[in-house]
């Protein structure tokens, strides 16, 4: 595993972690596409302080789903999305 990935707290429906490297864009988008998944109750993050702050994400999911799945799904959606939109730009550029 990614040292700057670190899994604060673990539970069977829900997952806190933190991603030393990340911005608050990042982190934004990855929870809005985790939010469009049917099986996620909420995800939220927090920024202790805007410059210097380490984001963490909480994840809970509904029975039966678990959280790790849930977010590999939805970095691969992310890395998707932005792989179709940087070749958008190439493109258009």
């Amino acid at each position: 595993m990614d040292e700057n990935f670190k899994i604060i707290e673990e539970k069977t429906l829900e997952l806190t972690f933190r991603v030393e490297d990340e911005s608050h864009g990042v982190f934004n988008a990855l929870r809005h596409i985790l939010m469009q998944n049917p099986d996620v109750e909420y995800a939220v993050y927090n920024i202790d302080h805007p410059l210097t702050g380490k984001p963490e994400m909480t994840i809970k999911t509904k029975r039966g789903k678990r959280p790790r799945i849930v977010l590999k799904q939805a970095a691969e959606e992310l890395q998707k999305e932005s792989s179709e939109f940087k070749k958008l730009v190439d493109e258009a550029l």
